[in-house]
């Protein structure tokens, strides 16, 4: 059985990594729409072939990518609250819960982007339900000893 300092760590790395593949694959992701990237590769220009300006939803031979720009920057702001939460999960265990459901939305929100590859917002997913089981050890309470009378 894990201890719980153990179950910290692991939610606090999990969420970590995963927040930072979110981050990174959005980032590329919005590079990739806000310079028309995909009509490079075959979706577009002279590499379309028959089905030249079917693909485009009706735009012509370019598509509009300004809805998959936004989605990117929603999932890149998504990748940037995990690892928030992830780092203030490990500077303030004792707020697991609002970490773990902070890592935990946020993480279900990167899906729209494809959630880092899925990997990023699974691990998130992990990470944010282990922030949420992870119990914080008591703390020990001292109680004023009464003073002795000295004889």
């Amino acid at each position: 059985m894990a201890t719980s300092n153990s179950l910290h760590i692991t939610a606090y790395v999990l969420s970590l990594i995963g927040g930072i593949i979110i981050l990174i694959v959005s980032l590329v992701s919005l590079v990739w729409f806000a310079a028309n990237g995909s009509s490079w590769g075959g979706f577009g220009g002279w590499m379309s072939g028959m089905m030249n300006r079917y693909h485009g939803f009706g735009a012509g031979a370019q598509a509009d990518y300004t809805l998959f720009t936004a989605v990117s920057i929603i999932a890149i702001f998504s990748g940037a609250i995990v690892i928030l939460g992830a780092v203030m999960l490990h500077l303030q265990p004792r707020n697991h819960i609002t970490w773990g459901v902070l890592i935990l939305i946020f993480a279900i929100v990167s899906f729209a982007d494809m959630g880092g590859l899925l990997i990023g917002a699974i691990l998130g997913i992990v990470g944010g339900a282990l922030a949420l089981s992870y119990r914080p050890p008591a703390q020990a309470q001292t109680q004023p000893q009464p003073m002795q009378q000295q004889t």
